[in-house]
């Protein structure tokens, strides 16, 4: 190792660490009241939705943009942004940017399978950040920035797991490192907490909002 790599490598921040359930915050029993109505597509934001929608719950860094990028897809009835992932019952986004609930900023896409399915959101996924990173999104460092699939049924798990493959053998032959994403199991939609509604669609209300995409510019 060159004196300038042990220079550089003294510099680097240490890599956030998961907090454990029993460091989590307590949070609460009532989840927050968001407005029920997509601020862009007018449908419902929160269930029941109807009977022959499917969902899907990922994290890809800063919620906002990610949100955007999918209520943009063909097929989606609508959009929320969340946590999921940790520990804390209904945290707030300053508890959630602690680092003390273990949750991710996190994206619920409710879309209509005829149109699009499962392995069309998950391509918007992978193709929409960067799942080599660990525990942020460019200069966005945290746990809460962390990417991951949060998957409702075995065939979604599956379903998952295959595009993880199949995109790292891509991102293997254009030179990036493994996939960090977390594949995890969601017992229902009552493990998504939604966000506070000011983040609900937020780059829609706010269209000078800064919330960077960090694709590798790598197709699935």
């Amino acid at each position: 190792m060159s004196w300038y790599d042990e220079f550089v490598g003294r510099l680097r921040l240490p890599e956030p660490t998961m907090v454990t359930a029993e460091q989590a915050l307590p949070g609460r029993s009532e989840p927050f009241v968001v407005p029920n109505r997509h601020y862009v597509i007018g449908h419902q934001i929160c269930p029941p939705f109807p009977p022959e929608m499917r969902t899907a719950v990922v994290a890809m860094g800063c919620f906002w943009g990610a949100e955007q990028g999918f209520w943009q897809l063909e097929g989606v009835f609508g959009t929320a942004v969340g946590y999921a992932g940790g520990y804390t019952p209904n945290p707030t986004y300053e508890e959630t940017c602690s680092g003390r609930t273990g949750h991710t900023e996190s994206v619920l896409v409710v879309f209509d399978p005829e149109v699009i399915g499962y392995a069309g959101i998950l391509e918007k996924f992978w193709e929409n950040h960067d799942p080599t990173q660990g525990m942020r999104q460019g200069n966005d460092r945290g746990t809460q920035y962390r990417s991951a699939i949060y998957t409702f049924d075995d065939e979604q798990s599956k379903t998952a797991e295959e595009s993880k493959s199949r995109y790292q053998e891509r991102l293997t032959a254009a030179g990036f490192g493994a996939i960090t994403t977390e594949i995890a199991p969601l017992p229902d939609l009552s493990a998504f907490y939604y966000a506070e509604g000011y983040h609900q669609q937020y780059l829609a209300k706010n269209p000078g909002g800064y919330c960077p995409e960090h694709g590798t510019g790598v197709t699935y």
